[in-house]
């Protein structure tokens, strides 16, 4: 079950697609055909905060479709709608970990920083873009912009102190998170929080992905490409700390709530890693693929 935001005819709609992402069902239009608009939530966020009751309806709507005879009338082709950010605004700060991937850890450092205990961030909810949409260069503040291809995952229901046996239960699904930081800044301030908060750094999307759709998160690949080059390449299974480790660890002293996004940590191949570093310029394409998700793409300008 993909899930996504996407813009029709001016209005924020929550859309339907499957692994090809082709075409999309107009949830809400399917909704209104069954007479029950009322109280079909206004966006995704406000779904998934219905909890799983929102995905069985879903699963019923998609259901009732393809039983219409008319049930081409429900169907867009993905071409043709405008894609936002799946949660296009978070209620609060999205969650980062840091150096979570050895051999990311060893191109930006050395065997010393491979971290004991897990390393979180933050990035404002102002840095949120969709797929398709412009990663401003900010050659104002920055001259080395770089990429970070990550898997994140999206909370499903509120908890604190989660047992890491339990924090599989907490998540409704993932999607995929391009961390695009400020190096210089990152350095300079000796902290991430700038470097990595600069307006329109956190691309995500295209979809978010119904934890039911994916057996192991655990076990997928993330590949970065800029301009078709590939950069990145990993599976998530070469992670330091693990999904269930990051969730129990966060959430030891604050309330994880639906809607969270908690990003994982990214691979080693990042323009910072190479010798010269290789950073983002204007008319630059990254490309954010990982398995069963999806590929995110946007352009720097």
């Amino acid at each position: 079950m993909h899930l996504l935001s996407m813009e029709v005819n001016g209005q924020v709609r929550i859309g339907l697609t499957d692994e090809a992402q082709l075409y999309v069902i107009d949830l809400q239009k399917a909704y209104v055909a069954k007479g029950k608009a009322s109280v079909w939530p206004a966006t995704l966020l406000e779904g998934i905060e219905i909890g799983e009751d929102f995905i069985s309806i879903v699963a019923s709507l998609r259901d009732w479709v393809f039983t219409q005879r008319n049930s081409k009338d429900y169907f867009i082709p993905l071409k043709e709608v405008r894609l936002l950010a799946p949660i296009q605004r978070p209620r609060k700060n999205i969650f980062c970990v840091g150096k979570n991937y050895r051999e990311h850890v060893l191109e930006m450092g050395g065997e010393e920083d491979i971290p004991e205990h897990i390393m979180i961030f933050t990035k404002t909810p102002t840095t949120v873009i969709g797929h398709e949409e412009i990663i401003p260069l900010h050659e104002d503040v920055t001259g080395q912009l770089d990429y970070e291809g990550e898997l994140a995952i999206v909370i499903g229901k509120g908890g604190k102190g989660i047992h890491k046996e339990d924090a599989m239960d907490y998540i409704f699904g993932y999607t995929i998170v391009n961390d695009v930081t400020a190096r210089d800044l990152q350095k300079r301030h000796k902290q991430f929080f700038l470097g990595k908060s600069l307006d329109g750094t956190c691309p995500m999307g295209p979809v978010i992905v119904h934890k039911s759709a994916i057996d192991d998160p655990q076990c997928l690949k993330v590949k970065t490409l800029v301009n078709g080059e590939v950069r990145q390449f990993a599976s998530t299974e070469q992670m330091i700390f693990s999904i269930p480790e990051i969730i129990a660890t966060i959430s030891k002293g604050m309330t994880l709530e639906p809607g969270d996004i908690i990003a994982t940590g990214t691979p080693a191949g990042v323009g910072k890693g190479f010798d010269p570093p290789r950073f983002l310029t204007g008319g630059d394409v990254i490309e954010v693929c990982i398995e069963k998700i999806g590929v995110l793409r946007n352009t720097v300008k």
